[in-house]
């Protein structure tokens, strides 16, 4: 457990799942309930689609947590499509905070820019791969020391 980034994001992504997913569904409820139609929309079709919204966003944000944990538990920087989940909800975090500023206010804008920052922390304080991270620097002299760095002029030539 050497970076506890990872393990935050986790959690926070976890709960955000829940809290997207719970707040869509009780929406739902609310507009079925109330029914009331908003420009000629069936009122049930609203009620469903806003929990279907719900329960796919709350899926999304829980994947999203999942990488999060594996990260944390390998220790390892996210590859692949877990690394494409995760910026794909950076981009979604940033989207949302830009909407919720002008809708919401600005508590919901800090906690979106505050979960934008924590998913870019987690990609980026990761280093990389093991095969890699072999390979020097190109500033950096290689193994056989300075004579063979291109920074370095080559030697002069002695006469016989």
């Amino acid at each position: 457990m050497r970076r506890p980034v990872a393990w935050v994001v986790a959690v926070v992504l976890f709960v955000e799942a829940f809290g997207v997913a719970a707040l869509n569904w009780f929406l739902g409820i609310v507009v079925d309930r109330q029914d009331m139609s908003l420009a000629g929309l069936d009122p049930d079709t609203m009620s469903l689609s806003s929990k279907i919204g719900g329960i796919v966003f709350g899926l999304y944000y829980a994947l999203c947590g999942l990488v999060a944990l594996l990260v944390a538990i390998r220790d390892r920087p996210a590859a692949g499509f877990g690394r494409v989940l995760l910026i794909s909800a950076a981009v979604v975090h940033a989207l949302l905070a830009a909407l919720v500023w002008g809708l919401v206010g600005w508590p919901a804008f800090v906690f979106m820019v505050v979960v934008l920052a924590l998913i870019v922390l987690l990609l980026m304080t990761y280093e990389a791969p093991a095969e890699l991270a072999d390979t020097p620097p190109v500033d950096e002299p290689g193994p056989e020391g300075d004579e063979g760095s291109p920074v370095t002029s080559p030697p002069a030539p002695t006469t016989p």
